[in-house]
């Protein structure tokens, strides 16, 4: 191994990283160089120069010390790992702060029964509990990156304004009864509010191109851990009301209305802690989710775009197909960021980067196919707050993923860089926040709160 090819491994490593800014990067890199070169001048091998230059900025870089341990096929531990006392307690720490937190959204959901708002196992959800959903839990998430990435005070409060704003939204806007515009908001300020929460991950740094894709990172690796908590969970409840039937104990008002709304929102708190403590692992899983989705996705809309070419079929246009179509090109754009996230960037264009163009393509197509639908429908029937909201997202999905066709055609054709691609993506996020956010605050008064 060469000396730059170490310095770039070491430097993609801290790319991945969430704690740390790209100056604080360019910063230890120059030191590493500084370092691995007189040790070189010293008649040491690139090799050994970069092992042991890496094991003196790792006494002084948790980081380095965390890369070297993930290295430990390559003697990485022989030469650099020292124990960390320090490093475990925080751990600890960071554990019970987290469980704290989730203890507190689990309170938080169900606080409202004590004002008569109940949850029911029988019946619907009370539409309380589907329009402030997020508010249970999305401010727990927040507090604990606000806690772990010490964000300053004047951030705290930058940070309380969105949630603050999605709870007057959602509870004083005078809204008719069962409104679609209340549907919608309620539907939308999930996004909008995860999105807040990337402020308080990135320290208050939203700006920077890194720290959003760290974000984007975290995103994709926290729904991997959430998928598994809430697969356990339900084995577990699923156990819990077998045993107790075979004791003539009906158990389910018991895990309906307590185990399962504070295990999900608990697990949300849960799941980020995970990934924040053990992402060396799901970085291992990134690569081959990805592998292994957009192969799927991309032959199901194939299949798809070919049927429609065959059976000469329109797309019929309802509130639930509007939605289903919306979620399936947010599935698909979240796949390409995803994607563009956990690849390296330093590597050539290959079969992989033209299988996402055909994604991106095809997903195109589909959005053409929605866009002409919806617009079809506002022309025989007029303007309803769902079709303009479907209109409006599947234009913003559109721009999007056109922009990515663009600039992946163009890496394949070698005329651009990746990370172009990439900046691309992370400078996009804010446009989703907006028009979450207009969805749910501007909507209801241009339609009358209807």
């Amino acid at each position: 191994m060469s000396l730059e090819e170490g310095i770039a491994e070491w430097r993609s490593y801290l790319r991945r990283r969430q704690a740390i800014h790209s100056m604080d990067a360019d910063e230890l890199e120059d030191h590493l160089r500084s370092q691995a070169s007189a040790l070189v001048e010293a008649g040491l091998t690139a090799d050994e120069a970069f092992l042991i230059a890496v094991k003196r900025i790792g006494d002084l870089d948790a980081l380095s010390r965390e890369f070297a341990l993930e290295h430990s096929e390559r003697l990485w531990k022989r030469l650099v790992v020292a124990p960390d006392t320090e490093g475990e307690s925080g751990l600890g720490k960071e554990a019970g702060v987290a469980v704290a937190l989730a203890i507190g959204a689990a309170v938080a959901i169900k606080v409202p029964e004590l004002f008569g708002v109940r949850m029911s196992v029988a019946h619907e959800l009370p539409a309380f509990y589907v329009h402030n959903f997020s508010l249970f839990v999305l401010p727990f998430l927040a507090a604990f990156f606000a806690w772990k990435r010490s964000l300053v005070p004047s951030g705290r409060l930058w940070l309380a304004v969105p949630f603050v704003a999605a709870a007057a939204v959602v509870n004083f806007l005078p809204f008719a009864p069962a409104a679609h515009t209340q549907f919608l908001a309620a539907l939308h300020l999930p996004l909008a509010l995860w999105l807040a929460v990337g402020y308080a991950y990135a320290a208050g740094l939203w700006r920077d191109h890194d720290q959003r894709m760290n974000y984007v990172r975290f995103s994709g690796e926290w729904f991997i851990y959430y998928a598994l908590i809430a697969f356990g969970g339900g084995v577990l409840m699923a156990l819990t009301g077998f045993i107790f039937h075979a004791i003539g104990v009906d158990a389910r008002q018991l895990l309906f209305a307590w185990v399962l709304p504070c295990g999900v929102v608990g697990a949300v708190v849960i799941a980020a802690w995970l990934v924040e403590a053990k992402q060396s692992v799901v970085e291992n899983m990134a690569p081959v989710l990805t592998l292994l989705f957009t192969p799927l996705f991309t032959l199901v809309l194939l299949v798809f775009l070919a049927t429609v070419a065959w059976t000469r079929s329109g797309v019929a246009v309802g509130r639930e197909v509007l939605i289903g179509f919306d979620l399936l090109l947010a599935v698909v754009a979240g796949l390409v960021l995803y994607a563009i996230s956990a690849r390296d960037p330093r590597q050539p264009a290959g079969l992989f980067d033209a299988l996402q163009l055909v994604l991106v393509v095809s997903a195109l197509l589909v959005d053409g196919l929605a866009l002409w639908a919806v617009a079809a429908r506002i022309s025989e029937f007029g303007w309803s707050p769902n079709k303009v909201a479907a209109l409006g997202e599947n234009l913003v999905l559109l721009v999007n993923l056109g922009g990515s066709a663009v600039l992946y055609g163009q890496f394949l054709a070698a005329r651009a860089a990746f990370a172009k691609l990439e900046r691309w993506q992370t400078a996009y996020l804010p446009v989703y926040a907006i028009w979450a956010w207009v969805v749910a605050a501007v909507f209801p008064l241009l339609f009358g709160f209807r």
